[in-house]
């Protein structure tokens, strides 16, 4: 699929679930949350058609998100069925890693269970070692479950673990190079992200917003002059440096601050309610449950891809007349 910009679109967000075990204040910010009843979440069923759908267009890669996906019941089902998309090449998992030690059947861990369903790549989001720190970003106080987590994820094999660190001015800005050496000595590929104003805009205050430039002059005071990797990429839009002395490298994603940040995307987002969106960053979103549950044929389905393609902008709007409409929970991450 390519949409009018040229953008190439292979790569598919799946968000099967608006809940999540933690509240952090850039995604939920805000206790009480009303979920979505089951009867308007896709079945696993429905999930597995669309995906399949996709991958006839030429998507090769999906990532599961929530909310955080491991709290949906009996999800290793869901995760089990994939495989059988053999146009899939690389699905990913996202998580907060505090379910990945959970024991799926005795002696199998979570993030065993999940590597032998054939996923190759597992996001973390982790935005702070410091434990009270954590505890006020996620509302809750589970760092050292994260942390044993992300231990399981390893020890599971998975050939990418990447960790994702969303920026915050006065919250975990003194922390990044601790993070830093917490990848260094597992081995992790680290994401700085900066804040998108995507369920507040209260995040681009300058007591909150900390641009990727100003992160990697922090780091670049400890470690040294950051070499660029140009040739080096993921899926995704971060630009990578490798750290002077080391093979470590680390990535950038500035969605505010990069105005090539949308040159590249190729992506589409299914929300756990059924909405096809061409972009996290506009208002754009299509209901492609409504003709899923009225017996669409695959390729009236197919075409309903096709359209929102079509309708991808050339790049988001976090900086022009974004508004937030949706928290992040219920978009997917």
């Amino acid at each position: 699929m390519e949409d009018r910009f040229g953008h190439r679109i292979s790569y598919l967000r799946v968000s099967i679930t608006d809940r999540c075990n933690e509240r952090c204040t850039y995604c939920m910010p805000q206790e009480l949350q009303e979920w979505l009843p089951r009867h308007d979440i896709l079945t696993f069923e429905e999930t597995l058609r669309l995906i399949r759908i996709a991958t006839d267009l030429g998507v090769t890669k999906i990532r599961l998100t929530g909310g955080e996906p491991l709290t949906r019941r009996d999800v290793i089902q869901l995760f089990r069925q994939l495989p059988s998309l053999t146009r899939l090449r690389d699905i990913g998992l996202s998580t907060n890693a505090t379910l990945l030690t959970r024991e799926v059947e005795p002696g199998l861990t979570m993030a065993q269970a999940v590597r032998r369903c054939g996923f190759r790549s597992v996001n973390i989001s982790l935005d702070t070692l410091d434990r009270a720190e954590y505890a006020k970003i996620t509302g809750r106080d589970l760092l050292p479950a994260a942390l044993a987590g992300i231990d399981a994820a390893i020890a599971a094999g998975f050939p990418q673990v990447k960790i994702n660190c969303v920026l915050m001015r006065g919250r975990n800005a003194s922390g990044l190079t601790k993070l830093v050496d917490f990848a260094a000595e597992r081995n992790l590929l680290l994401r700085f992200i900066e804040l998108m104003p995507v369920s507040t805009t209260d995040v681009l205050t300058e007591e909150n917003f900390l641009p990727v430039a100003e992160a990697r002059r922090t780091i670049e005071a400890k470690f040294g002059s950051l070499i660029p990797q140009p040739e080096f990429k993921t899926n995704g839009p971060a630009i990578y440096y490798q750290l002077p002395g080391r093979s470590q490298r680390i990535g950038f994603i500035g969605a505010m601050t990069n105005l090539h940040f949308c040159e590249s995307c190729n992506k589409l987002r299914l929300t756990c309610d059924g909405k096809l969106r061409p972009c996290l960053g506009s208002y754009l979103e299509f209901d492609i449950m409504k003709p899923l549950r009225a017996n669409a044929s695959d390729d009236e389905l197919r075409q309903f891809f096709l359209d929102v393609v079509e309708r991808k902008p050339e790049q988001h709007d976090f900086r022009t007349t974004y508004k937030p409409d949706r928290k992040m929970v219920a978009i997917g991450g």
